[in-house]
């Protein structure tokens, strides 16, 4: 059964990255959304990129937190809360060069106050670049 407030939710239904937000800068897409994980995919150019012409660390924890912020965002009632991020870590096991990189969020934790996502981006030949966790507290909307 679907994890999504939203039960019937397809990518569809996301449209596009939102515009004017790093993820847009970046060039995040929407790529796949299943019963209990989302993907989001970002490539690796000049915009991703450190000197070394390999993919920027700092851009794969942007990846992570847009990948994991979307998913709780998906989990929850959006006329009821909000969730921002608390804490990110990552481990960077292998760089890109090129193409893109796809990152995987599927829930650890999905608690009243907080949500804890297991974020894993894969290179096109899905072989892993980084282990990222990332834990959002949950906040009730302002009204």
């Amino acid at each position: 059964m679907a994890i999504w407030f939203n039960k019937s939710i397809k990518k569809e239904n996301l449209l596009t990255i939102e515009p004017g937000t790093m993820g847009e800068f970046l060039g995040m897409e929407y790529t796949e959304i299943g019963d209990d994980f989302i993907k989001i995919k970002m490539p690796v150019d000049e915009r991703t990129k450190q000197p070394y012409g390999l993919l920027h660390g700092g851009a794969s924890c942007a990846l992570a937190e847009t990948v994991g912020s979307l998913a709780s965002q998906l989990v929850l009632d959006p006329n009821k809360f909000i969730c921002v991020g608390l804490e990110i870590n990552a481990n960077h096991v292998r760089s890109a060069r090129q193409g893109y990189v796809i990152a995987t969020a599927k829930p650890l934790h999905l608690g009243g106050t907080t949500h804890v996502w297991d974020i894993k981006i894969h290179d096109e030949a899905d072989k892993l670049i980084c282990i990222s966790r990332l834990t959002l507290a949950i906040l009730k909307k302002a009204f």
